[in-house]
């Protein structure tokens, strides 16, 4: 057990019966993700919901297919490819784009506050977190031309399909959507500049370079779609910090990694066991599938001094394990940490004095957060507060 009381490791049976061992301890989670021998990636990628016959060949009409190339990928091809997406989302690259994004930025908060102003509630995650990491990772990696809502469509879509618990109509709906826009992401494989043709040109084969962008545009920037909405979330209910950001008492940068601690928007993550091992007293069988509990990790208290507190800058805040560790951390990680300070930087000041009309509401998902919406108006006047699913 760890101090806050936690199992180390459980074994949990999920919604069709297949069990997995669940990990939360922060040095065990570590463990597993800096070590690729004896805990492979290869399951990244699998379908949490066995996915039905029908949907594969909806599946197989696109000619889908996701080859390890990124987060499922523990062979040798590996460091080529990563090495290929960090330059292309070099710090250096990186940085060059924060002039033009808080210029953006600042147009966007400017027309919210007139919106605020007038008493009219506003949606920040359509407002601001919905489309941002998109245009940004677009000048960053040319990606296919598609319309924003197109994209976006699609991720959610790959994200829900993949590791949702799902029935068997709506997986052929999921799958009809994401074979769709893979076949767009397969015609711009063969032609595509940017990091495309450095991948073809290293000698990659499209269904590779299909699959680097498959993950850029999902996990890429949809990720940090969901942590940009998480995050101002979190704030509404922390006037402290807010007060504090707003006289420049706390960085951004602070406030950005307690964020990632307490609110990451990817919850677990999954390896199998390569062979028979044991981990934290646990025997594990070769074969075994280990689900990462991140988002608890974040808040072991043994790494962290309060695990519960929202409380920028305290021992061991950057500890966190939101973006991964070892040869599979997230290649993305500077750019989301770029990105989240400046929303932070620029945003943050328009929830004092503001109220949560219509809170998130997340899906059921075994790894994404995926919030739908975040509503919030000037707080005094009178609205009904709903939460849960949007209506049909």
């Amino acid at each position: 057990m760890t101090p806050g009381g936690w199992p180390d490791v459980a074994v949990v049976a999920d919604h069709v019966g297949v069990r997995h061992l669940v990990v939360t301890r922060h040095a065990l989670v570590r463990q597993v993700l800096t070590d690729p021998v004896t805990y492979r990636p290869d399951n990244a990628l699998d379908a949490v919901t066995p996915v039905p016959v029908a949907a594969l060949r909806v599946l197989a009409g696109h000619r889908f297919r996701l080859p390890p190339t990124l987060a499922n990928n523990g062979g040798a091809s590996h460091p080529g490819i990563r090495a290929a997406v960090a330059d292309a989302l070099h710090p250096a690259r990186v940085d060059a784009q924060r002039p033009w994004l808080t210029g953006l930025l600042r147009r966007r908060v400017a027309r919210i506050a007139a919106t605020l102003a007038t008493g009219a509630a506003v949606d920040l995650h359509a407002e601001v977190a919905a489309d941002l990491p998109l245009l940004v990772l677009a000048r960053l990696v040319d990606l296919p031309d598609a319309p924003v809502e197109a994209v976006k469509d699609f991720a959610r879509a790959a994200l829900e399909l993949f590791w949702a618990p799902l029935d068997d109509q709506r997986q052929l709906a999921l799958a009809a959507e994401v074979g769709r826009f893979h076949r767009v992401l397969r015609d711009f494989a063969t032609t595509g500049g940017g990091l495309a043709a450095r991948l073809r040109a290293a000698g990659h084969s499209p269904d590779v370079v299909v699959g680097a962008l498959f993950f850029l545009l999902v996990a890429g920037q949809e990720t940090t779609s969901q942590f940009l909405t998480l995050l101002l979330h979190r704030l509404t209910v922390e006037p402290a910090v807010v007060a504090d950001l707003r006289r420049g008492a706390v960085e951004p940068a602070d406030v950005v990694e307690e964020g990632l601690r307490l609110e990451p928007p990817i919850v677990t993550w999954r390896r199998v066991a390569a062979v028979d091992t044991t981990l934290g007293g646990t025997v594990v069988p070769a074969g075994t599938s280990i689900v990462l509990w991140l988002a608890r990790a974040g808040r072991d208290p043994v790494v962290v001094d309060s695990p519960d507190g929202f409380l920028p800058g305290q021992r061991g805040s950057r500890r966190h394990l939101a973006f991964g560790a070892g040869a599979h951390r997230c290649v993305g990680a500077h750019l989301a940490r770029m990105e989240a300070g400046v929303v932070v930087d620029e945003v943050a000041p328009l929830l004092a004095g503001v109220e949560v009309v219509r809170p998130p509401w997340y899906p059921d998902n075994l790894t994404f957060r995926m919030p739908d919406a975040f509503v919030v108006r000037r707080a005094g006047r009178p609205v009904p507060a709903q939460g849960g699913p949007p209506q049909a």
